[in-house]
């Protein structure tokens, strides 16, 4: 048996980890576009490393598009086998690659629209009709079901607690009267988080594929996140009479913003100004969230039993035209802007970003993980001139930035989830979804915590296992 790492090796997004079986049996974990990799993220995205044809399952951890972005153009390149997921994964899969389509027919249109003479022609990725076509593969796994995808593998899922309906995968490959116990963790949620049940608990494993976005990171010193949103929202609208503009996922964090900013409203603290929600996505992904209450912890539960609706609350508005949002541009009133995406490196946020980083009385608050190149990434980073759509901009705003905010767990969630394996019987552990100089560090805590045996894999690499 041999598995390969054709993304998020030694970088965080782009997950897609490739098993091979001597029979030649392939399982693809995960299928995810590469983001914010700057002038080379197009390249990566067009070259898989592999035979897509040769693959003959997908096994998606969740619905986050670097880790299903990819999968309509692997069907689009001939990929017809199945595709394992949880039921709310496939119900985000769909509107977020749905979306993804939409972005990359309009890149494809304008270029072309704007291309030099002797150009040639610039392509989408993949289309809507590669996408209705990918949803059709999709098959529903329950978690902890006992799952025969065929006589010599089983699926088991776990709750990954990251966001709705992640899932840290498990199987067991039965292979020259071998068996062996594989876990692809996905991307692990926070114990305690805001919304979600805390990540599960799996049987033992000879071999893990391990996120390590924040392996070098302790969130859990940071204040509580309703008091940093009130703070800064006070501070710049109340104060500085500027506007808040917080670039956040539509999966996940929005939702998570929206759960704070009510809790302020609970408790009769939440700021008097107008709220926007400027994402068509962001709205639907939170009706999906609204019907799998399933997947809420306890203390939602008991917020429910007072407040219906724990994603609303007095001043907020969904945004769904370009003309509303382009109105909001032209508003000078204090307002808090919450617009996808989360590392400010497309979507409508961007378009916010441009027209009020100059102006001091604003800010902009980063709520999760960046990759370094991106637009949010620069601007965590401090840099004093950034470029947007090609021009170039003095950060004048305020940039503000709640760590804690992040979907994923901090080294000690990391090392909770692992916490449930006996160190001595893992033959291999391998990390992925991390920059390198973390994942280092997170090496050598993991190998003071008994896993003896832990590699850092790099792009393309395949190992024999």
């Amino acid at each position: 048996m041999k598995i390969a790492f054709h993304g998020a090796a030694r970088t965080v997004t782009g997950s897609k980890h490739l098993i091979t079986l001597d029979n030649n049996t392939q399982i693809l974990l995960d299928c995810g576009l590469f983001q914010g990799m700057g002038h080379v993220t197009e390249k990566l995205n067009d070259f898989f490393g592999f035979d897509v044809k040769a693959v003959t399952y997908v096994i998606l951890s969740h619905a986050h598009i670097d880790h299903c972005g990819l999968l309509p153009k692997l069907v689009a390149d001939g990929f017809n086998g199945k595709i394992f997921c949880t039921a709310a994964t496939m119900d985000l899969g769909r509107i977020l690659m749905m979306d993804s389509a939409k972005i990359q027919m309009q890149d494809a249109e304008f270029s072309n629209r704007h291309r030099r003479e002797g150009e040639e022609m610039e392509e989408a990725l993949y289309t809507d009709e590669d996408v209705a076509k990918t949803l059709s593969l999709m098959r529903i796994v329950d978690y902890e079901e006992d799952f025969e995808i065929d006589e010599n593998i089983h699926l088991r899922l776990t709750d990954a607690g990251h966001i709705l309906g992640s899932a840290a995968v498990h199987l067991t490959i039965q292979e020259n009267d071998k068996s062996t116990r594989l876990t692809f963790s996905g991307d692990v949620g926070r114990y305690g988080d805001l919304l979600l049940k805390s990540p599960q608990h799996f049987d033992q494993a000879d071999y893990i594929l391990m996120e390590s976005t924040y392996g070098d990171s302790l969130h859990k010193d940071l204040d509580p996140i309703e008091n940093m949103l009130l703070d800064i929202i006070q501070n710049t609208c109340e104060v500085k009479k500027g506007k808040v503009i917080i670039p956040a996922f539509a999966v996940g964090r929005t939702q998570e913003l929206l759960y704070a900013l009510n809790g302020l409203e609970l408790k009769g603290k939440l700021p008097d100004v107008p709220y926007y929600v400027d994402s068509p996505l962001s709205s639907k992904a939170t009706e999906i969230l609204r019907n799998h209450p399933e997947v809420y912890n306890n203390g939602v539960k008991e917020i429910l039993r007072v407040d219906h609706d724990i994603f609303g609350f007095k001043g907020l508005r969904f945004i769904e035209s370009v003309a509303e949002s382009k109105a909001l541009n032209e508003d000078p009133r204090p307002c808090v802007i919450i617009s996808a995406s989360g590392m400010a490196d497309a979507g409508r946020v961007k378009h916010h970003i441009r027209n009020n980083i100059g102006n001091q009385k604003n800010t902009i608050l980063m709520v999760g993980y960046c990759e370094p190149n991106s637009l949010g990434g620069q601007l965590i980073a401090g840099k004093k001139v950034v470029e947007i759509f090609r021009d170039e901009y003095d950060v004048k705003a305020e940039i503000q930035s709640i760590k804690s905010m992040s979907a994923h767990g901090d080294y000690e969630d990391l090392l909770k989830f692992l916490s449930c394996q006996d160190p001595a019987l893992v033959k291999q552990l391998f990390l992925v979804h991390g920059e390198y100089e973390v994942q280092q560090h997170f090496a050598t805590r993991l190998k003071d915590h008994g896993f003896k045996h832990v590699a850092i894999p790099e792009y393309h690499q395949e190992f024999e296992i």
